[in-house]
């Protein structure tokens, strides 16, 4: 499952805009005063600003090369926020998924996420750079019943549960490690911060299996 197209909210473009652009070095296909397109990699990125205040915080993983975690973090480390634990940048075994992670937090507050995913065949020779941002591989979304909604999507629209990941009542996963709906539970905190997960508005469009599906997220 690829995840080819996000639509968020944002209070405020302007800060959206500089960390999209100048911080993360990432190019941008679409711009105005209310909105800006973000290519990241296959995938692209669109914010709009909206003046309701306090909306949640979104989260969105990106996949980059297997081998390629540390440099990540080298060339990220006096950009951005990343969660840490003992003044270390933390970083996460996701032993079950064969895949490691590192998080930290956009202009606004958005939790985003480095993730190396060691069964792609996605090895890089070259430094790092925002060029190996290579997609959206995590988006998340909040509902009371996370399995119920992921049985929803699976009946609905034929997608399939992450087959590594332990799916429960409070977390459930659906597609692959090239695109993952991660499906918390309200009032979850969104690991491994202390945000509190709150139901948001998105679109999405994705494609499985050749079919694609545009998926209408609502508060």
């Amino acid at each position: 499952m690829t995840l080819n197209e996000i639509e968020l909210k944002t209070i405020d473009i302007k800060p959206i805009k500089d960390f999209y652009a100048n911080v993360m070095e990432l190019p941008t296909t679409q711009i105005d005063d209310k909105s800006i397109r973000i290519k990241i990699g296959t995938s692209s990125l669109k914010f709009i600003e909206d003046s309701k205040k306090n909306l949640p915080a979104y989260h969105l993983a990106f996949n980059i090369p297997e081998n390629k975690l540390q440099e990540a973090i080298n060339w990220s480390i006096n950009k951005v926020e990343f969660v840490k634990k003992e003044n270390e940048v933390l970083i996460t075994n996701f032993e079950n998924w064969n895949a490691n992670s590192v998080y930290f937090f956009d202009a606004v507050g958005n939790i985003l996420e480095f993730i190396a995913r060691h069964d792609l065949d996605n090895t890089a020779t070259e430094q790092f750079n925002s060029n190996q941002i290579l997609n959206i591989s995590e988006f998340g979304i909040v509902k009371d019943q996370p399995d119920v909604y992921g049985k929803y999507l699976i009946d609905t629209y034929g997608l399939s549960l992450f087959e590594k990941n332990h799916n429960s009542e409070t977390f459930t996963a659906i597609g692959d490690d090239n695109g993952l709906l991660i499906i918390v539970k309200t009032n979850r905190n969104w690991y491994p911060t202390e945000t509190t997960s709150k139901a948001s508005w998105a679109n999405i469009k994705l494609i499985n299996s050749g079919t694609e599906t545009i998926l209408k997220i609502r508060e």
